[in-house]
């Protein structure tokens, strides 16, 4: 059965330029995710017109993802969810006003915790007059317990391992994605596993074979 795979390529300064964007649409990107935990509007504008610039040259259509950040804060290791913020930040909010203006395709919620989150930044975008779809990162255990029901409100859901092993154990990361995919094709709602796919290529110009183990597991 031909695959129903998407390649997601998260873009920033070193990728933004029209001819590293040219290349990627080449080598099968199908879609761009911006990380609005780094960067300046400005520099989120221009990879967004670099890559419709490109894109429209190619003939295609790639979708983009705006990511928002959530109350997170910083750590050495990574980040922690900051759980007396609200969920929708000020900063959330604004970059969310950002995202509508440039016409994203769908916004990306950090640290959801049930289908009420999911809610909240609907009405947000509906508040702006638009109607942007909108993916549920399940990176919280709280989210994992409340699946079932966030599913029913989100339009896709990304897997984010990589604040989810701060949540749970390691050892059951793959059973709780294995269970997360399960649960998505049954509920006919996309589903994106992210966080180190592929990780080794950031030095090797191949990937490792557990990496596509990795790949087709997910």
């Amino acid at each position: 059965m031909p695959s129903r795979a998407q390649i997601i390529a998260t873009i920033g300064p070193a990728s933004g330029t029209v001819e590293l964007l040219r290349q990627l649409i080449a080598h099968q990107m199908d879609v761009m995710r911006l990380n609005f935990s780094w960067g300046t509007y400005e520099e989120h504008a221009t990879y967004i017109s670099n890559l419709r610039q490109v894109a429209s040259e190619s003939g295609k259509h790639i979708p983009i993802i705006q990511d928002l950040s959530g109350p997170r804060e910083q750590e050495t290791s990574g980040h922690r969810f900051d759980s007396a913020k609200d969920i929708l930040t000020e900063k959330d909010l604004k970059d969310l006003t950002f995202g509508v203006e440039q016409e994203v395709d769908y916004i990306a919620m950090s640290y959801v915790g049930s289908a009420d989150d999911i809610k909240r930044i609907k009405f947000e975008i509906t508040k702006l007059e638009a109607n942007i779809p909108v993916i549920a990162k399940i990176e919280r255990k709280i989210a994992i317990d409340n699946l079932d029901s966030i599913l029913v409100e989100a339009d896709a859901i990304m897997i984010a391992r990589g604040d989810m092993g701060n949540e749970i154990p390691l050892e059951q990361i793959p059973f709780v994605q294995s269970e997360i995919i399960k649960k998505c094709k049954t509920a006919k709602k996309p589903v994106i596993t992210a966080t180190q796919m592929m990780l080794s290529m950031v030095d090797n110009d191949k990937p490792s074979r557990a990496e596509i183990t990795d790949i087709v597991n997910a």
